[in-house]
């Protein structure tokens, strides 16, 4: 008669390393999974971050719209004092730039 059971030996070269499937398929599961798992730590501190960085520039465009109203009430209260400040500060700049 023939030899009708499987060779344990040659099954297990087929499958490779001797291993099941589901066995074989663990690290590379784990690795995806940790991956997976760095990819979305990353994601929400991007989200985070963005969500922090639009509040802080709308902190600042509020901060700079009421500078500008500051500033406009003074030059609108001293126009001649707001004219002596803009043409000294543009003399010391000129200076400034010209040394270099």
């Amino acid at each position: 008669m023939e030899n009708i059971q499987t060779n344990p030996s040659k099954s297990q070269e087929k499958s490779g390393n001797g291993l099941g499937k589901n066995q074989s398929n663990q690290p590379v599961e784990r690795v995806t999974a940790g991956a997976h798992e760095a990819v979305d730590k990353i994601a929400n501190a991007s989200h985070h971050a963005a969500d922090v960085l639009g509040e802080k520039g709308a902190q600042l465009q509020n901060l700079q719209e009421e500078w500008l109203a500051d500033v406009r009430k003074y030059v609108n209260g001293h126009p001649v004092q707001s004219l002596g400040i803009a043409v000294a500060g543009g003399f010391l700049l000129s200076r400034l730039l010209r040394n270099r």
